[in-house]
């Protein structure tokens, strides 16, 4: 699909599922204001940090592995099938999401970086977590 840049703009501007571009080495680069909405960032503050600004900590390394892979090997893992995780909020408080992720590559075929959709699964999950709860009643 081709249209013209400004268009192109708009569109990633106003989708409704946050969009985050990440370079290679894993910096944000690209963040719209459904991305601001989830995650309490505005793009001023978000353009140009690590990931790790919406990674909680102790998911980190194993993202980064992953990560560094799907740079290196140019494949991501999930193979742009959408996968449920945990992010930090602005104000610290988790949410759970679900992403989908794939590489962007440069006219040579390289990946310079790596774009995820992402949405809030929060109140979903924690319904089907209080629905497989035990009840009380005896």
């Amino acid at each position: 699909m081709t249209m013209p840049t400004d268009t192109s703009a708009r569109i990633l501007e106003q989708l409704a599922d946050a969009l985050i571009f990440a370079d290679a080495e894993g910096r944000i680069t690209g963040w719209n204001a459904a991305a601001t909405a989830l995650f309490g960032h505005d793009a001023d503050e978000a353009m140009g940090q690590s990931l790790d600004l919406i990674i909680p900590e102790r998911l980190r390394a194993a993202h980064w592995r992953g990560y560094q892979a799907a740079i290196d090997s140019g494949k991501t893992r999930l193979s742009g099938k959408p996968t449920l995780t945990k992010a930090i909020h602005k104000d610290g408080s988790n949410r759970y999401v679900e992403m989908t992720f794939a590489l962007v590559l440069d006219a040579a075929g390289q990946p310079i970086g790596s774009v995820a959709v992402a949405r809030d699964a929060t109140e979903r999950v924690e319904r089907e977590r209080q629905a497989r709860a035990p009840t009380d009643s005896q």
